[in-house]
């Protein structure tokens, strides 16, 4: 029942934004709902970081040995930041693998699920867009072109740097949205988005998924 009642919330704020008729919000909304249904199940599966043939380019061994490694050591008993520090002092690991084969062993070992963090759980999601830094910054700031593609939550800006981040509350403030902007010439431009303080594993797979889609559907309206 509450999740019906949810899905009926969404469709009607869809078609209150759009102007869309209940049935074409509707329609809209459960297509929306298959996709991330779907999309959840696959990245669930997905308990690595980093490919088994990625990281065995970039460190030179496989998972399994980085597993063995670092269960040697005595991994389980250690600080995340602890670990780190060892893969790029012993093994002359780079700053960025070093974490990922960190986040991989306590993974994989049930020290932490994925996404976790210190406080909570957060998911970051990036798209390339065919458009000026500042229209891409605008489209998130401007309360008004934010409602054209969001159209499935509610952000409220708390700080903005022009062109460069901006931060939001999340619905009732309760999680984050932080927002950074690169500019990669007078016609594309990157946004990278991290939604901070989800409550659980499953929130963090949902919103993944969900921004995923967002910004899919921001790069349609923008490029269109």
């Amino acid at each position: 029942m509450t999740k019906q009642k949810s899905f009926k919330r969404r469709v009607r704020e869809r078609a209150s934004k759009t102007g869309e008729s209940y049935t074409a919000a509707r329609s809209h909304v459960a297509e929306k709902r298959t996709r991330v249904q779907a999309a959840h199940t696959r990245l669930a599966a997905d308990t690595k970081p980093v490919s088994d043939a990625k990281i065995l380019e970039a460190t030179g061994r496989e998972w399994a040995a980085w597993l063995s490694i670092l269960d040697r050591w005595g991994a389980r008993k250690k600080k995340h930041g602890e670990t780190v520090d060892y893969l790029m002092a012993e093994h002359e690991i780079a700053h960025w693998y070093a974490q990922a084969i960190t986040a991989g062993f306590e993974r994989a070992r049930g020290m932490k699920i994925k996404h976790q963090k210190a406080d909570g759980f957060s998911i970051s999601a990036s798209k390339t867009i065919g458009v000026p830094v500042d229209v891409l910054f605008e489209a998130f700031v401007n309360s008004r072109r934010r409602r054209k593609w969001l159209t499935d939550g509610a952000m409220s800006l708390r700080t903005s740097q022009s062109n460069y981040t901006a931060r939001f509350n999340w619905e009732d403030g309760s999680t984050r949205v932080n927002v950074a902007f690169i500019d990669k010439g007078p016609a594309k431009s990157t946004v990278a988005v991290a939604h901070e303080k989800l409550p659980d594993a499953d929130e963090a797979e949902t919103a993944k998924v969900s921004w995923r889609e967002r910004l899919a559907d921001l790069k349609s309206l923008l490029e269109s």
